[in-house]
């Protein structure tokens, strides 16, 4: 190896795209033990990771353990929930476990004030979680949502439905999810360092017992006792 090249590594000044670091503990965990092990630790502590979901499978289900170990350890920062295209159910959200004082769900009127209401909750340093359902977005957008993240060490989760646009965008991870007749099926399309492409099964039973499959237009949907949210 060039002694230069070699110098750079030691001093931490050289990233390599094949190499993760399995020591660091600036990951957080998923709440699913299949999840984790793809991720090799879990989520990054903060960032934009990209979900692309069709809607009602239990994409929001995957994300509560970690927004709950997040409210657990970040007891005065909150979690903020925008452009929800359903009902999110509470009386979900607190027999989970989540505070809801702790738990802000903002509606905006528009798809630009969509994504100034994320970027706003990222920088503001209030926030350990931000969720949005959102149609589009550039690469510009991305980048600026990325840096309100990394200002507020604060994590973005984007969600959006498979078939909208396929750039590439600079997330810090990207998931593409699938209903399983025992959770979700997961696959991993974007994350620093290496990974595997390879699907696999997150059994989300251990969380939600009474989860039960039901085939609606090749869709499977999650009964809740309330209204149905994701």
């Amino acid at each position: 190896m060039h002694p230069t090249i070699n110098y750079l590594k030691n001093k931490n000044l050289l990233w390599q795209a094949n190499h993760t670091d399995h020591n660091k503990k600036n990951e957080l965990h998923t709440g699913y033990q299949e999840l984790d092990y793809a991720l090799q630790g879990g989520f990054p502590e903060h960032g934009v990771i990209d979900v692309r979901s069709p809607l009602g499978i239990g994409e929001l289900r995957l994300l509560l353990p970690s927004i709950l170990l997040r409210q657990q350890q970040d007891i005065a920062e909150l979690t903020t929930l925008i452009a929800p295209p359903m009902d999110v159910n509470a009386e979900m959200l607190a027999e989970f476990g989540l505070s809801l004082e702790r738990v802000i769900l903002i509606k905006p009127s528009s798809e630009q004030d969509t994504l100034w209401s994320a970027e706003q909750s990222l920088k503001s340093g209030c926030c350990h979680s931000v969720v949005i359902w959102h149609s589009y977005l550039s690469v510009a957008q991305t980048r600026r949502l990325q840096l309100a993240a990394e200002k507020g060490n604060c994590l973005l989760f984007i969600i959006r439905q498979p078939n909208q646009e396929h750039i590439s965008l600079p997330v810090s991870l990207g998931l593409h999810l699938s209903p399983d007749k025992a959770g979700i099926n997961a696959q991993i399309t974007k994350r620093k360092g290496a990974f595997s492409k390879k699907s696999f099964t997150i059994n989300m039973h251990h969380y939600w017992p009474e989860i039960c499959q039901l085939q609606h237009s090749n869709v499977i949907t999650f009964p809740l006792r309330a209204s149905q949210t994701g």
